[in-house]
């Protein structure tokens, strides 16, 4: 059974930064992927970010491209979202997920509960 974790949400003011964190456990496939989505109150889930297996990949999308930067540590099965120049817009519920790449970039894959970032203006 695959459980992930995730931490580091919090409340900060536009144009600081935030590091989250999402932790798995239980036999995660060394090859599987990982990944951020978020949700904004009223809007459907965002793609935010993803990294391959090896962490040598990433992907982004278009509204942090350039601001976030994902990273993967796999000895301790936990991948990161370093945030900065956060924007009020980045306001919403942080999700990770992994699984096979493709899963993870289609919303599908195993998912954590969650953090809640806000950003104040």
């Amino acid at each position: 059974q695959v459980q992930l974790v995730e931490s580091g949400g919090g409340l900060v003011r536009a144009g600081g930064s935030l590091r989250l964190s999402c932790v798995a456990y239980g036999i995660i496939d060394e090859d599987f992927a990982m990944g951020w989505y978020r949700q904004a109150p009223g809007a459907e889930r965002e793609f935010v970010a993803a990294v391959s297996g090896d962490g040598g990949t990433e992907y982004y999308g278009d509204s942090v491209k350039g601001r976030f930067t994902i990273s993967l540590d796999k000895v301790k099965k936990t991948e990161y979202l370093q945030m900065d120049s956060l924007k009020v817009e980045d306001t919403a519920v942080y999700y990770c997920n992994t699984g096979e790449m493709r899963a993870v970039m289609t919303s599908g894959g195993y998912w954590g509960l969650g953090t809640q970032v806000t950003v104040s203006s």
